[in-house]
């Protein structure tokens, strides 16, 4: 792997991880499309350090005040929402172990992963569009968490996009465009610690591998994930998510275009 490479996959996985784009999708469709070799499960791990990072880093108040109430006071409004999210996490993490097999394999079709761009590109615009919109960040229920939780499931499959797919079931439940993004943002701590948790052992074991392109997307993944999630706090104040679809359904004709016309 070359230096420019390590900054532009920590580039994609900053953004895709916390905007609605889909990180897995952009990590499998870059090399894809620039025919690059596979940066391997060790850089894998970096990306994921540095997106886990970015979320502590931006809501670490958030997390301080979560944890302090989970344990002390599970009647307020904060140790409710905590437990909420620990119960949230269980179902999309349960899932997506049973089937990881899948997603290293059958699920990196670049024509699976661009149709799924497109179609989770629609239900986002239609959640965004018709969705009441009233249900605020304080107010949100143990089903309607369970539920985005447990539809964290399907961003197994790149292209859905965990934040994608979490921030529409939230939409489609009645959460504001700010609590759903904010919900998701901190629903993905867990399953981003989760998932760089299971493969750390692995690097552990071999120090060696830890190189400067490691140190590298790891800190640009982290940097730019600090930025994504910035922009869209606030984005999602005064604006839709329509232009995210837009991009979905361009970068998804886009790969379907080259599958078939050009690599034949």
């Amino acid at each position: 792997m070359t230096t420019v490479e390590a900054v532009i996959l920590g580039l994609v996985q900053g953004l895709g991880e916390f905007l609605p784009i889909s990180s897995s999708a952009h990590l499998v469709l870059v090399p894809w499309l620039f025919k690059w070799e596979d940066p391997g499960l060790t850089f894998d791990i970096a990306l994921h350090l540095g997106t886990l990072i970015a979320v502590a880093v931006y809501f670490w108040k958030d997390w301080l005040r979560l944890l302090s109430k989970g344990f002390t006071d599970t009647k307020s409004t904060d140790g409710r929402l905590f437990w909420y999210l620990v119960a949230a996490t269980i179902p999309g993490a349960a899932i997506g172990y049973m089937l990881e097999e899948y997603a290293e394999t059958t699920f990196r079709n670049p024509v699976l992963i661009a149709s799924m761009l497109i179609l989770l590109g629609i239900i986002l615009y239609w959640a965004d569009r018709k969705s009441a919109k009233k249900t605020r960040m304080n107010d949100i229920s143990f089903g309607t968490s369970f539920l985005i939780g447990l539809s964290q499931a399907l961003a197994i499959i790149p292209g859905v996009s965990r934040s994608g797919i979490t921030m529409t079931v939230g939409l489609l439940l009645g959460l504001t465009r700010d609590a759903a993004a904010r919900f998701s943002f901190l629903l993905s701590a867990p399953i981003i610690f989760g998932a760089a948790a299971v493969k750390l052992p692995y690097v552990i074991s071999h120090p060696t591998m830890i190189t400067g392109n490691f140190i590298l997307g790891m800190i640009v993944s982290c940097i730019t994930g600090i930025a994504a999630i910035w922009f869209l706090m606030r984005y999602v104040q005064t604006k839709t998510f329509l232009p995210f679809s837009w991009y979905r359904f361009i970068l998804g004709a886009i790969v379907i275009f080259i599958a078939f016309l050009v690599r034949q």
